[in-house]
C-alpha cells in the first residue's frame, strides 16, 4: 500500500475518494489508486483490494464490509 503515514491510526486510514476529493481514481479487481491532496501536498495513493475493510456511500449510508485480516492492513 502507498498512503500518507502521517493519516494512519492503529493500522488504518479513512479515505473520502469521491470525484470531487481525488484525481485519476481507478477501482481495479486489484487494487484502487488515485491522486489526492494531503494538508495541501498531492500524493499518490495505492490500496491493494485485499487491505480495504468496508466502503460505503456517504449519500445513502449503504456499502459493503470485507473480510480482512490483520496481515492485510496497512
Amino acid at each position: 500500500a502507498r498512503v500518507p503515514k502521517d493519516f494512519v491510526r492503529d493500522g488504518q486510514i479513512v479515505f473520502n475518494i469521491g470525484m470531487d476529493a481525488t484525481h485519476q481514481l481507478e477501482m481495479l479487481n486489484d487494487e484502487v489508486t488515485f491522486q489526492a491532496r494531503f494538508n495541501g501536498k498531492a500524493f499518490p495513493v495505492r490500496v491493494p483490494m485485499n487491505s480495504i475493510m468496508s466502503i460505503y456511500a456517504r449519500e445513502n449510508g449503504q456499502g459493503m464490509a470485507f473480510d480482512v485480516t490483520e496481515a492485510d492492513q496497512i
